[in-house]
């Protein structure tokens, strides 16, 4: 559910003298983009405001997104790109003012790519409850405060409809394709589902048709890791000093959660048993590798998330029901009429195959006969951000379609 960093495919020792200084000194009260930061690539659009579909309304909401390639004087060559639950609207690029870390599907798109940016306009949004730019918990709210643990419960669908406004606003009525992977294939699905003759395409990566109770239940621990952190304020903590902000709640639950992106067959060949150092860890101050890897990642997230968000958008995936509303999940799946890839991961343990499996056999135009793609990779769930030569050209032959 990650975008992934160097370090992140590095060997076990990777955590050198230049990574233990990237997170040196003290972090910011939240990692969230605030205003008067480098905008870096980010275009940004008010949508006005929405109403919620659990009650409640935003009254001003504004989208963060980037863009590449050129919008067609017909509009008919855009392509929409939803992030995962970290990830936000850099897809390509390198780390510099206002983007902490490089884009997270650099060798799927871009100019001659899979995504062909030649011929393709790739629009990315930072999701509704995000932290990068878009509306959300860190955003002020109309009485001048941020609105912390205050911001309305969002749901998928909500987050769908924000990213319809932002088609409408910039006068696109028909996606040439919808792609998303992880929480953006939750978006994708619910995007071809909600408004079919609004989408030709839609890829659905290592996605399921509802979150199920095992996926609910690691996603309370980790809300659960955040708020016993006496730092977290009951979530408002925005102008507490440097360092001390909720970061040891937010990097516990980002430490659980890697925990599910990564398959045992993966951290088992890429650690085994190592040490981080020469001191022993049975028994003296020594760590194993494995730890530290946790622990740098975890540190390292604090200082581009913001905790009330997580919070939120953990929770709006636990509302993922396809179904909910229309009769179930098959009923819900039959009223596609895009042109559909289902791509799951053999190594996935947070969203097994069989949730794939279910998608593309109540789809009625998948462009595999009603099956799955299934790609072999020890990555896990993360394989859909890493493995870019097996899942690009299934993409690839989706817009070929």
């Amino acid at each position: 559910m990650d975008w992934q960093t160097p370090e992140d495919t590095a060997p076990a020792s990777f955590v050198t003298d230049a990574n233990a200084r990237a997170i040196s000194g003290k972090p910011r009260a939240t990692g969230a983009w605030r205003e008067g930061d480098p905008a870096g690539g980010r275009q940004f659009v008010s949508l006005g405001a929405r109403t919620l579909e659990r009650g409640g309304t935003l009254p001003v909401v504004r989208m963060s997104y980037e863009t590449w390639g050129e919008l067609s004087p017909a509009k008919d060559n855009a392509v929409l790109l939803l992030h995962a639950l970290t990830g936000d609207s850099h897809v390509i690029g390198e780390p510099g003012p206002g983007h902490a870390t490089g884009g997270w599907w650099s060798g799927i798109v871009g100019p001659g790519r899979y995504i062909d940016t030649d011929r393709w306009f790739v629009i990315a949004p930072n999701m509704l409850g995000g932290c990068q730019g878009t509306t959300g918990p860190a955003s002020f709210a109309p009485d001048g405060r941020e609105w912390g643990a205050r911001f309305p419960y969002v749901t998928i669908r909500d987050q769908v409809d924000a990213q319809a406004g932002l088609a409408d606003a910039l006068g696109i009525e028909r996606w040439a394709a919808v792609a998303g992977g992880s929480m953006g294939g939750m978006q994708a699905l619910e995007w071809a589902v909600s408004y079919p003759e609004r989408v030709e395409r839609v890829a659905i990566l290592a996605a399921p048709p509802i979150s199920d109770a095992d996926q609910i239940a690691l996603n309370s621990v980790q809300v659960e890791a955040i708020h016993m952190d006496p730092n977290f304020a009951d979530g408002d903590y925005y102008e507490a000093p440097d360092g001390e902000g909720p970061h040891r709640g937010l990097a516990l639950a980002r430490r659980m959660a890697l925990l599910s992106y990564r398959s045992p067959t993966e951290l088992n060949d890429r650690f085994q048993r190592t040490w981080q150092s020469e001191i022993s860890p049975l028994g003296d101050s020594g760590r194993f590798a494995v730890e530290s890897y946790l622990d740098f990642h975890g540190n390292k997230f604090t200082r581009r998330f913001d905790a009330n968000s997580y919070i939120l958008l953990v929770q709006a995936m636990s509302s993922h029901d396809v179904g909910r509303g229309r009769g179930g999940v098959e009923a819900a799946l039959s009223r596609v009429t895009a042109r559909s890839l289902v791509l799951g991961i053999d190594s996935d343990r947070l969203m097994p195959v069989t949730d794939q499996i279910t998608i593309a056999r109540g789809l009625p135009a998948t462009i595999d006969g009603g099956e799955a793609v299934v790609i072999h990779s020890d990555f896990g769930h993360d394989a859909f951000l890493i493995e870019d030569n097996l899942v690009g050209p299934h993409l690839a032959r989706l817009l070929a379609s």
